[in-house]
C-alpha cells in the first residue's frame, strides 16, 4: 500500500511517502502555502503522481492530549483532502515529531525538518499497525 503523510503548517506542509510492502518511508518535499492559503494545486499534482492508498495527517495535540490551537485549520485541511481525493485517511498523533526530526538531522534546516516530521508520522503509523 502506498502512503503519503502531511505535516500541516500554515506556511508550509511537510510531505513524506511510504510503502507497506517494504515498510520504508522517505521525506519527499515541502509544499509552500501562499498567503496562508493551502497550495491545493501542488497537493493535487503530488497525489496524482504518487496515487496513495492511505493518507496520514499529523494531529497536532498539546502534551496533555488536548487539541492544539492549530487543530481547527488541520481539520479543515483533512476534510478538504477527503473531498478531493479517494483514499483511506487517518490522523496520527504528531506530538514531538518536529523535535524528533531536528534531533535526527542535528541541524536547523527547516525544509528538511518538516519533510522528516512527515516521515516520522509514517514510521509511527508502521509501529502502531505492526503490533
Amino acid at each position: 500500500m502506498q502512503i503519503v503523510a502531511f505535516d500541516f503548517g500554515t506556511k508550509k506542509i511537510g510531505v513524506a511517502v511510504g510503502q507497506t510492502s517494504t515498510y520504508t518511508s522517505s521525506p519527499l518535499q515541502i509544499i509552500l502555502n501562499k498567503d496562508n492559503k493551502v497550495n491545493w494545486n501542488e497537493i493535487m499534482i503530488l497525489l496524482n503522481e504518487w496515487k496513495p492508498d492511505l493518507i496520514i495527517v499529523g494531529k497536532p495535540l498539546n502534551m496533555d492530549g488536548t487539541d492544539s490551537d492549530i487543530m481547527k485549520k488541520v481539520e479543515k485541511f483533512y476534510i478538504k483532502l477527503k473531498s478531493i481525493y479517494d483514499a483511506e485517511f487517518e490522523y496520527i498523533d504528531e506530538r514531538l515529531t518536529t523535535f524528533e526530526a531536528r534531533q535526527i538531522l542535528e541541524e536547523k534546516n527547516v525544509e528538511k525538518v518538516d519533510a522528516n516530521a512527515a516521515k516520522i508520522l509514517i514510521d509511527n503509523w508502521f509501529s502502531l499497525n505492526n503490533e
